[in-house]
């Protein structure tokens, strides 16, 4: 008979807290999207335009999906250029309900800092 082995479980996961919001840096040109204007009508054109978003999945693996079409958000999957983990890092992992007011919390506080801001739903 096979034996079994079964992953060690991380000490600080909680099994609840499987949740991630994420953001993803998009091309210039994502800018000029006239509902990208629309939702962004304070836009500082220094700062970058991105996308926010939530995911029961690893942000990297949730990228992945965007960029192969897997669920995928059209802005992103044609304007998506990689990751910036030093806007979200610090907030994962989370249970659904939290990650579900921070996507949205998210998305308002880096459109206030100028950002043109795609997703945070």
């Amino acid at each position: 008979m096979k034996r079994r082995t079964f992953p060690k479980p991380r000490a600080d996961y909680h099994p609840t807290h499987h949740h991630h919001v994420y953001v993803v840096l998009l091309d210039p040109a994502a800018s000029k999207l006239r509902s990208m204007r629309a939702e962004n009508p304070r836009r500082d054109p220094t700062k970058p335009c991105v996308y926010v978003g939530m995911t029961g999945l690893d942000p990297a693996e949730r990228f992945a999906n965007h960029k192969n079409g897997i669920k995928a958000a059209g802005v992103v999957r044609r304007y998506g250029i990689r990751l910036l983990p030093e806007l979200y890092a610090h907030l994962n992992p989370m249970p659904y309900e939290a990650a579900v007011q921070m996507e949205m919390d998210l998305a308002e506080d880096l459109r206030r800092a100028g950002y043109t801001v795609a997703g945070g739903h």
